[in-house]
């Protein structure tokens, strides 16, 4: 039997006017400060129609237990069943500067082996921040966004229903302090989403361009440190806000990515590349599985016909095809190119890691 198979792929190609276009300031970078914060807590969900932890989860038939102990109720441990209760992990990111009483939402996530977590509740749940402190609380329905229903050994099921969402489901208790200055109040960090000298420097000579009585000064690849002018020390988020909307040129490396699970190829606008020939050819290997019937001899005891696979193997090797980019080539030339050739994501690879290592390509290569 033959069997073939078939992988889409996709080479999209970022343009010089698309990677150089202006874009503002918060888009690309940040207020060193103002971060957000990750919180995890182990809690509960009851209420589910039998799909939750087994009785073989010994810390959910615990949980159950110490919940009921605080609540005035006692009982054994080895009487509880907990089909009804999954154990689960919740967690939630609490942005910057929010205030006590603000509603987040928060993911829970099945800890056990529940079946599904659909219809369930969270009860009352701590989440903590990495100092062991108590910074929101949780409890509400989950959200699952799917359903599984089964009957008679047949079951159907959509999405994910080991995890689901609350919405609104977590109130701050306790606020992170954040400061928006650094050191005496008379400076600010502008820190970057990817790292770049040169992107840096241009953040540094827009502030100072726009703003003349301030100072900015590009201090690594990340960070762009700006005194306050003495007008703005009273009102900081005004002057935060004029740097966000200020327009600069980001810029990059010159970078491909490859990702030859989902049959993507990236190519950044940037990439240069130097004349050469690239040829391409092609291998086929085709198995035949016929299943032939063998006939025992006349006169032979107990002998039955015997079906036997009888396997034949084919090779076929296509004609190789040339290629060839002339003098000063686009990286529009390359994809008609490889187009022109009809290679396979895998392929893809393969030739532009050639052209890497013969220096005909001047790009960094990501294999995702």
């Amino acid at each position: 039997m033959k069997r073939a198979s078939y992988l889409l792929y996709i080479v999209c190609v970022l343009l010089p006017s698309i990677c150089f276009a202006q874009v503002r300031v918060k888009d690309i970078a940040g207020i060193q400060g103002a971060r957000n914060n990750q919180l995890v807590g182990y809690g509960l969900v009851v209420g589910l129609e039998g799909t939750g932890d087994s009785n073989s989860t010994i810390f959910t038939a615990q949980s159950v237990v110490n919940t009921l102990e605080r609540l005035g109720v006692n009982v054994p441990q080895n009487t509880v069943k907990v089909k009804n209760v999954a154990a689960v992990l919740v967690t939630a990111t609490l942005p910057p500067f929010v205030k006590n009483g603000t509603q987040i939402d928060v993911t829970v996530s099945s800890l056990g082996d529940a079946r599904s977590l659909q219809g369930g509740t969270l009860i009352q749940t701590p989440l903590l921040g990495a100092d062991g402190q108590v910074y929101v609380v949780a409890q509400g329905p989950i959200s699952i966004g799917g359903f599984n229903y089964s009957s008679g050994g047949s079951s159907v099921q959509k999405n994910a229903v080991n995890v689901g969402r609350i919405p609104q489901g977590g109130i701050v208790e306790k606020e992170v302090p954040t400061s928006l200055t650094q050191g005496d109040g008379n400076t600010m960090e502008v820190t970057l989403n990817q790292p770049d000298f040169t992107t840096a420097n241009r953040v540094a000579e827009a502030i100072q361009t726009a703003m003349p009585d301030t100072h900015a000064e590009a201090q690594d690849s990340y960070t762009i440190k700006v005194d306050i002018p003495q007008s703005m020390k009273n009102n900081p988020v005004a002057f935060i806000s004029k740097i966000e909307e200020l327009t600069v040129s980001p810029d990059t490396i010159a970078r491909i990515v490859v990702n030859e699970r989902t049959g993507t190829v990236v190519i950044g606008g940037n990439v240069r590349i130097s004349p050469c020939a690239i040829a391409h050819g092609n291998i086929q290997v085709s198995v035949t599985n016929t299943p032939v019937v063998a006939i025992p001899p006349p006169f032979s005891k107990n002998g039955k016909p015997v079906i036997l696979p009888q396997k034949s193997t084919q090779v076929t090797e296509s004609k190789g095809s040339l290629a060839l980019l002339h003098a000063n080539p686009t990286v529009d030339d390359l994809v008609k190119a490889l187009n022109k050739l009809g290679v396979t994501p895998r392929d893809l690879i393969s030739i532009l890691q050639a052209m890497h290592e013969a220096g005909d390509i001047s790009a960094q290569i990501e294999i995702q």
